[in-house]
């Protein structure tokens, strides 16, 4: 069977290209290889689906061309997803930073997504493997239901997280067999593990810091894991971390630590209970055993004091690594934005061959920035297929 474009993938850059380009007329095939479309959709944002994001600029996105995205996401925008989801009449509330969900289900998205691939007579082919893919004169694309061809061909099949619910690497072997260039890929969105002695007591424990590298800082909440940390700061420092870097931590970004110190010096309290003053109390006792002896402050001398005051501003904590694809949000890395066009991400080496969504170097921030992406480029190839 004989079509305009062949999606391959149905999660969000997939289905949002496949709509953008029937709107236009164009006879649009979706292949997937679950049995449903949106399947990170769905699980997304703790299954309400942080769907964007208000504050979207190309600074929240990394990849070795900074400038890459800034055209899709120009093209289309957080608030033009945003009156889509009002036309389907979803409500949604703004969390924090700017982070929009939806009030009741993630599945609101995925259903929106379908009935605007229904309006726009896009066919979509769940549980259907592609076996292979060739390109002579037009793209020949063999399933596990057939063999369809087409003009144009559209790699939305994801990145490498969430193996548990069919990330594989599909598109970058294709890009890899029409010459394409990959970046190096790697888990992110992740938590970290801690290299040495983890705080395993603590697990459960949050706490609000400021997460920072070389190159960026957050300030979020982390959380305590068995194996080390994760949390929104985390999560985020996680797209900037290198193994062998150490992450600073500023533990209490509330508190003017070094006055603080200072109004307790002579106590007899102990260090562990003036820390659990500004932080959790757990924490706070763990944290003096370990990095200091547990002891009454008025035992403690200057240089001591100048000490703790550093470590609680930059307490420096490395990591032996992270927690993997499993736990992965997203995929770092990915098809080399050398090779695609900005503004339709088609292929320069291979006309008619496009790459959208996690599948491309471009990673967001936590916080719906990789929907907006996965919108914004899909919606680009759609426009220009």
């Amino acid at each position: 069977m004989n079509f305009d474009a062949i999606v391959i993938g149905g999660g969000a850059a997939g289905l949002f290209c496949a709509i953008t380009a029937g709107k236009r007329g164009k006879k649009v095939l979706v292949i997937e290889h679950n049995q449903e479309v949106g399947r990170k959709i769905v699980i997304s944002g703790g299954g309400r689906c942080n769907f964007t994001n208000l504050n979207v600029t190309a600074e929240n996105f990394i990849s070795q061309n900074p400038h890459f995205c800034k055209s899709a996401l120009a093209g289309f925008t957080p608030q033009d997803f945003i009156e889509l989801v009002r036309r389907h009449k979803i409500a949604y509330y703004e969390k924090t930073l700017g982070q929009l969900f939806c009030r009741e289900s993630s599945r609101q998205i995925v259903e929106m997504l379908l009935t605007e691939c229904s309006k726009a007579k896009v066919r979509i082919m769940t549980g259907c493997t592609v076996t292979s893919v060739s390109q002579d004169g037009c793209f020949e694309v063999e399933t596990s239901q057939g063999t369809f061809t087409s003009a144009k061909l559209i790699v939305a099949c994801g990145g490498l997280s969430f193996p548990k619910i069919g990330a594989t690497a599909f598109g970058y072997d294709i890009a890899r067999q029409f010459g394409l260039k990959i970046v190096e890929t790697r888990p992110s969105l992740v938590a970290l593990v801690m290299e040495g002695k983890a705080y395993t007591p603590l697990a459960g424990i949050s706490m609000e810091v400021i997460a920072s590298t070389k190159e960026q800082a957050f300030r979020e909440n982390i959380v305590f894991t068995h194996r080390g940390m994760s949390g929104p700061a985390v999560l985020q420092i996680s797209n900037y971390w290198r193994a062998g870097n150490p992450v600073s931590f500023h533990l209490a970004p509330e508190t003017d630590v070094v006055k603080h110190l200072t109004a307790s010096r002579g106590s007899r309290k102990n260090l562990g209970n003036l820390l659990a003053e500004i932080l959790p109390q757990r924490f706070a006792t763990a944290f003096a055993e370990r990095e200091f002896e547990n002891k009454p402050l008025f035992q403690m001398n200057d240089g001591e004091f100048e000490h703790l005051a550093e470590k609680l501003t930059d307490w420096q904590v490395k990591f032996s690594t992270t927690e993997g694809y499993d736990r992965a949000e997203v995929t770092l890395g990915g098809i080399s934005t050398n090779e695609l066009s900005s503004k339709t991400m088609e292929s320069k080496k291979m006309p008619g061959l496009y790459f959208i969504g996690e599948v491309v170097d471009v990673t967001g921030w936590l916080g719906g920035y990789n929907f907006q992406w996965a919108w914004s480029s899909g919606f680009a190839a759609g426009n220009a297929i």
